[in-house]
């Protein structure tokens, strides 16, 4: 069971609270004119030519009716209950005998797939697991798969739910899919649970589980059946879908990964959040309490939009990679496989408040211990800060291990506050500065910053140690793991090392009549480097067989042309991938004042 708060009334279905989130809900139709250099786009979309998407039910049933027997699979967190309804409803204006077998009742029950994964989920008051090993095979009785035939007497035989893929029908694969960030939204509405669920749980709970479970196991299973699926849905609307065939899809995905693509961005709020993006990025809920990420870049939470007619289709970042990433990482492919190695994402404490005292595992200890196959290390690029910004990096000279750990543990325990700075270096922010993080040095950004954090992929390998006394948006004290960090800090990053070794030192390594490249070197322990592409008109740029991801961070606009004669518009704080495959690109100044674009990108030597 996934839906929770499901209702046949009268032939139609009510969901009541169906997503909890103050952002709306991506158009199921848009403007077909692309985005122009005019301002930062929050929908960013790729063209695919008229007739490729189509939207709504009757469409589809058009096309299933001929099919006579379908599995229609995807996603946990698809209202499966509804899918089935609204099509019910076409078949039966048609007039057409269906008979519909649900996969979920050969799932095993509630208790016993509780128990397989709880060796995955950690410690109860923990925010991580382990990365599980599991197979969505596993959640079923799948010795029983054979009972679940088509019935020769209907007109139109569909299996329907998670893991309908897995049965071993010759029929044709719909495949329904859900960003995460809807996801997300219909946990804290508590309108659907965790795979094989019949409860609902806290939200740190439910984000858990399903990132250390069941998006791990639906990836794979996606990955698997990717090249079977011969139509792709995008089901995070109530009442709709849109959908296209997979070889169109794949079409365009082929396109992209031999060019320039942009993500689709998704925005939250946090205890420490700013206003820099809500009052400069237009679309964003001006009454939400504040911003405090961005989403910009980050393969696990992010997805990309294509349009035909107007009509959108979100797929998941990660099909990108599961089908191209041969052509998106280049070289580097064979190191990283389908797993996308650098994120962006921003961090906005402008009149908002400082991040926690803060580090992030080893390499080691991430893997043994969470199962990820890279580290969590970091950097701020600070995009815009006010006078008075600040990071903290890095330990005083004086600094006594013991006597900290003993401070934080009684600031813990008696709800006091510190004077951290006794303990961790501030240092004063200005624009375009690059400070490095490695695993395990001590960090935080200061109120009055909006950074942008360019980072290892992985995101959610927090180790807060001190959070300024404060209360969480849900009015609870946020999770500090004092334990963890220590098994992790890295002490002899301490006194004028810091500024030596983790404030990177920029320096020009060419340069042209109305252009300059900018090294901004990143520590010996980051795998990705940084440049700074700074120009007045026009410049062209080779991959030599290595991912790009850029971003404009000063100036209004430019556009972007790839080797193969795509173009697109980007503005200030847009971020947009070149693929390896694209080999060259050139980018044209179309706004006023010189433009500086960061590009990040892996190093040609990788220690991992």
């Amino acid at each position: 069971m996934e839906v929770k708060a499901n209702i046949i009334e009268k032939g139609e279905t009510v969901i009541s609270n169906w997503r909890k989130s103050s952002e709306t809900i991506l158009p199921q139709q848009i403007n077909q004119q692309k985005n122009s250099g005019s301002g930062y786009d929050i929908y960013p979309f790729h063209a695919l030519g008229n007739g490729k998407i189509f939207s709504g039910f009757e469409s589809l049933v058009d096309w299933l009716i001929e099919q006579k027997t379908i599995r229609i699979d995807g996603y946990s967190g698809v209202f499966w209950d509804v899918i089935q309804l609204k099509l019910d409803q076409e078949l039966k204006k048609r007039k057409v005998t269906v008979k519909w077998v649900h996969v979920a009742d050969k799932m095993k029950g509630s208790t016993e797939i509780q128990k397989m994964v709880q060796p995955f989920l950690g410690e109860a008051k923990s925010v991580w697991g382990t990365r599980t090993t599991l197979n969505l095979a596993d959640f079923f009785h799948a010795d029983q798969f054979a009972s679940l035939q088509p019935d020769p007497d209907c007109e139109i035989n569909i299996a329907i739910g998670v893991g309908s893929a897995l049965l071993d029908w010759n029929a044709p694969i719909v495949y329904l899919d859900i960003p995460k960030n809807e996801i997300q939204y219909r946990f804290r509405a508590n309108a659907i649970t965790n795979l094989g669920s019949n409860k609902t749980e806290n939200q740190k709970d439910t984000y858990k589980r399903a990132y250390f479970v069941d998006w791990v196991v639906l990836n794979a299973h996606k990955e698997r059946i990717l090249k079977q699926i011969t139509v792709i849905a995008d089901a995070q609307w109530k009442d709709s879908v849109n959908w296209m065939f997979n070889v169109d899809l794949q079409k365009g995905i082929q396109e992209m990964s031999r060019s320039v693509f942009r993500v689709r961005p998704w925005f939250e709020a946090g205890a420490w959040g700013g206003h820099w993006m809500q009052e400069r990025i237009a679309g964003l809920n001006k009454d939400e309490v504040n911003y405090a990420w961005s989403f910009e870049l980050i393969v696990p939470e992010n997805g990309v939009l294509f349009e035909s007619d107007g009509n959108l289709l979100e797929i998941s970042f990660d099909m990108l990679m599961f089908s191209e990433y041969q052509s998106i990482l280049g070289k580097h492919a064979p190191i990283f496989g389908t797993e996308f190695p650098i994120r962006f994402d921003f961090l906005d404490t402008f009149d908002g408040g400082n991040l926690s005292i803060q580090c992030h595992p080893s390499l080691e200890y991430i893997r043994k211990e969470f199962g990820e196959n890279l580290t969590q290390d970091e950097t701020y690029y600070i995009l815009d800060c006010k006078k008075d910004a600040e990071v903290f990096l890095g330990f005083q000279e004086d600094i006594d291990p013991v006597a900290f750990q003993k401070e934080l543990e009684m600031s813990q325990e008696l709800s006091k506050e510190i004077d951290i700075t006794k303990y961790v270096q501030s240092h004063t922010a200005q624009k375009h500065d690059l400070f490095l993080i490695p695993n395990g040095t001590v960090h935080s950004a200061g109120t009055n910053n909006l950074v942008l954090e360019i980072s290892a992929t992985p995101y959610i390998f927090t180790f807060k140690m001190y959070d300024w006394m404060r209360l969480g948006l849900d009015g609870h004290p946020r999770p500090i793991n004092i334990d963890h960090a220590f098994k992790n800090l890295k002490f002899d990053r301490k006194g004028e090392k810091v500024k030596k070794e983790l404030i990177s030192k920029q320096v020009v390594i060419d340069k042209g009549p109305d252009w300059e490249l900018v090294h901004v070197p990143t520590h010996a322990d980051h795998f990705y480097d940084v440049h700074r592409i700074e120009f007045d008109s026009e410049v062209t740029i080779e991959t030599n067989d290595v991912c790009h991801i850029l971003m404009l961070v000063e100036g209004s606009s430019i556009k972007v042309q790839t080797a193969d004669g795509t173009v697109f518009d980007f503005s200030y704080a847009e971020t947009f991938v070149i693929p390896a495959a694209a080999k060259s690109y050139a980018m044209v100044n179309t706004g006023g004042g010189r433009a500086k674009v960061v590009k990040a990108f892996v190093k040609d030597v990788v220690n991992l």
